[in-house]
C-alpha cells in the first residue's frame, strides 16, 4: 500500500508524471493518470518538482538573520580573514543566543527548500565545544524537516590556537560528522602541520574533510596540490572537499585546467558560492574535468557580508550569472550545482527523483529547470519524506 501519490508533476524531461510514496521513498513513477491508489493524493498541477535543494556550506552558529542589524565593517586593508575573524568574536558577543539563531536561519533554508545542508561551526580555543554542542541540540529538534551534516572547523585557526587540534577530535566524537581546515598557508603557515592534524583525525576516525581555502592564485593552487596528495595517499577520494578555492579563479585557463584535471584524479570537490568580491573557481571547467562542484549560502547576515537569503535556487541563478551561463545546458549546470552536485560532494545515498530515492522534493512554479533558475520563482511546496513541511515561504509542519 503507498501512503501517498503525488499526481500531475513535471519532471526535469518536460513529462508529466504521477509519483507513488511509501515509508518516506519513492516507490514508483508512471505516466500521468495512472490508477494507483493512496491514503493521500497531492495534486502538484503540473508545476516542476524538483529535488530538495542542499545547502553545501553555511555557518548555522555565525548568522545573525533574524537579530538586531549590525552593520558591516569593512577591514582596514581589502580582504584579510584574520580581521574578520576579529570582527566576528566582537558581533557574536552582542548577539542573540546561539540557539535562536540557528533555528531563524534553519526555517529560511527549508522554507527556501534547502532538504540537505552541510553547516560549519567554530571549534578552537576560543569556542571550545560550547558552539558545536548548542548546533548538534538544534539538529537534533529539526531531524524530521532536514538532514544536517556538521563540520568541526577550526575558525582561528589549529597551530595559532593551542589546545585546537585536541579539540577538533574530541568535536568528532561528539557528533560532529567531518573535520575542516582553514588556510594552512596563510593562516597558520604551516601547510603539512596543519594538513597533518586534519587528515590525522579523518583516518583515525573515518571522516570526511572539507577545508575552508581562501587564498589566492599560486598559494592557492599550491595548497590544493599537497590537499590532492594527502588525498589520495590516504585513498580518501571522494570524501575530501575543498570551500571556496577562490585561488583557481586567478589561475590562467591552462594552470586552471592542470588544477582541475588534478582535483578530479583525486575525487576533491570543490565548493563555490560565487561572491561577488572575489575572483571564483571556473565551474564550468571543472565540471568538463570531471571535478564535482557544488555550493552553499556560506555566510548568511554575518561579520563577513549583509546579504544571503537562505536560497539555493537564488545561488543558481547567481553562479550562472556570473559564469556567464546563457543556454539551457549551462543553466542545467547551475541548477546540478546545487542538487545533484551536491548531493554527491556530501556523499548522500538516495538522491534524486527516481524510484528508491528519498521523497524530499521542491514544487516551482516553472515549466523547466532553465526557466526556474532564471526567473527564481517563490511560491513553493517543500515535501520532506513525502510530507508537507513548508509552503509559501513558511515551515507549516512541525513534529
Amino acid at each position: 500500500m503507498i501512503d501517498m501519490l503525488f499526481k500531475n508533476a513535471r519532471l526535469s524531461d518536460g513529462g508529466t508524471y504521477d509519483i507513488a510514496v511509501a515509508d518516506g521513498r519513492i516507490r514508483s513513477i508512471a505516466d500521468k493518470g495512472s490508477d494507483a491508489e493512496a491514503g493521500c493524493v497531492i495534486d502538484i498541477a503540473a508545476e516542476l518538482l524538483v529535488p530538495g535543494f542542499v545547502e553545501g556550506h553555511i555557518h548555522l552558529d555565525t548568522s545573525f538573520y533574524g537579530d538586531a542589524w549590525i552593520a558591516h565593517k569593512p577591514c582596514s586593508n581589502g580582504f584579510d580573514v584574520h580581521e574578520r575573524v576579529a570582527f566576528q568574536a566582537q558581533n557574536m558577543a552582542i548577539a542573540a543566543p546561539m540557539d535562536e539563531r540557528a533555528r531563524k536561519q534553519l526555517d529560511l533554508c527549508i522554507a527556501n527548500g534547502a532538504l540537505l545542508m552541510r553547516s560549519h561551526v567554530m571549534v578552537d580555543a576560543s569556542v571550545g565545544l560550547k558552539s558545536l554542542e548548542t548546533i548538534l541540540k538544534v539538529r537534533e529538534e529539526y531531524l524530521d524537516l532536514i538532514d544536517i551534516q556538521l563540520v568541526a572547523f577550526p575558525q582561528g585557526g589549529i597551530l595559532k590556537s593551542p589546545g585546537t587540534a585536541e579539540l577538533l577530535d574530541e568535536a568528532i566524537v561528539l557528533g560532529a560528522d567531518l573535520v575542516g581546515g582553514l588556510d594552512p598557508l596563510s593562516f597558520d603557515r604551516d601547510i603539512k602541520g596543519h594538513l597533518d592534524v586534519v587528515f590525522g583525525i579523518a583516518e583515525r576516525r573515518g571522516v570526511d574533510v572539507d577545508i575552508h581555502l581562501h587564498d589566492p592564485g599560486t598559494l592557492g593552487s599550491f595548497t590544493i596540490e599537497e590537499i590532492c596528495a594527502r588525498t589520495t595517499a590516504l585513498g580518501m577520494q571522494g570524501r575530501v572537499a575543498i570551500s571556496h578555492a577562490y585561488g583557481l579563479g586567478d589561475l590562467s585557463p591552462e594552470a586552471a585546467g592542470k588544477s582541475a584535471g588534478l582535483l578530479a584524479r583525486s575525487g576533491v570537490s570543490i565548493m563555490t558560492n560565487a561572491p561577488g568580491s572575489h575572483n571564483f573557481p571556473p565551474v564550468a571547467l571543472l565540471r568538463s574535468e570531471g571535478v564535482v562542484v557544488f555550493s552553499g549560502s556560506d555566510n548568511i547576515r554575518d561579520s563577513w557580508w549583509p546579504y544571503g537569503d537562505g536560497d539555493m535556487l537564488r545561488r543558481a541563478e547567481i553562479i550562472g550569472y556570473r559564469s556567464g551561463f546563457y543556454t539551457d545546458a549551462e543553466l542545467d549546470a547551475a541548477f546540478d550545482v546545487v542538487t545533484s552536485g551536491g548531493a554527491k560532494a556530501l556523499n548522500v545515498e538516495g538522491y534524486g527523483i527516481e524510484v528508491g530515492a528519498r521523497a524530499d522534493f521542491v514544487t516551482l512554479a516553472a515549466s523547466h529547470v532553465p526557466e526556474a533558475v532564471v526567473s527564481v520563482p517563490k511560491g513553493r511546496r517543500v515535501f520532506k519524506a513525502g510530507r508537507l513541511v513548508a509552503e509559501n515561504g513558511a515551515i507549516i509542519n512541525r513534529r
